[in-house]
């Protein structure tokens, strides 16, 4: 008899609490670095940390990237919701690990931001994002928003590499 392999892919229910835990992990970073973005950087002029390239600067911000909706956001609160519902279906289906890991980084992105719209000011459901990195002014983001970005980008490499949310091997069968 032989001993089990050392590299074997953990159960489905594992991937599925991993990818809970990753979710949980930035939604607690993100709403700490949010918390203390308005105490450190509320009525103060940016403070550079790359020269003009990074910098941080407190922002609310009322739309979707770049302010685009600005005056819609109970549509975002609408999309964020579902994206959270659609998202936690579809973690609890994975089997890949690489999956696992882009759709926490994706959930946990989305349930901070329908936090933020659902409990921040100006009121429930219209609550605006904490933004406070900014990116040469292209645009001010949040931890969120790197964990949303990273998340997709990590699911664009999968989908390039075939790599099938169940764990197959497509190039193989």
């Amino acid at each position: 008899m032989t001993e089990p392999e050392q590299h074997e892919q953990p159960e489905p229910a594992v991937r599925w609490v991993r990818a809970v835990l990753l979710a949980v992990v930035v939604l607690v970073v993100d709403q700490l670095t949010k918390l203390w973005a308005e105490n450190a950087l509320t009525d103060r002029p940016p403070i550079p940390l790359l020269g003009d390239f990074l910098s941080l600067r407190l922002l609310y911000n009322p739309g979707a990237a770049f302010s685009i909706g600005a005056g819609q956001t109970w549509i975002f609160t609408i999309f964020a919701a579902l994206a959270v519902v659609g998202i936690g279906w579809l973690i609890s289906r994975v089997r890949s690990g690489g999956w696992a890991v882009a759709l926490g980084l994706l959930l946990g992105g989305a349930t901070t931001h329908l936090l933020d719209r659902l409990f921040r000011a100006p009121g429930f459901a219209r609550g605006h994002v904490v933004d406070f990195i900014d990116y040469n002014g292209w645009f001010v983001g949040n931890v969120a928003d790197i964990a949303l970005t990273v998340g997709a980008a990590l699911i664009i490499l999968l989908s390039l590499r075939k790599v099938s949310m169940d764990g197959r091997d497509p190039v193989t069968e």
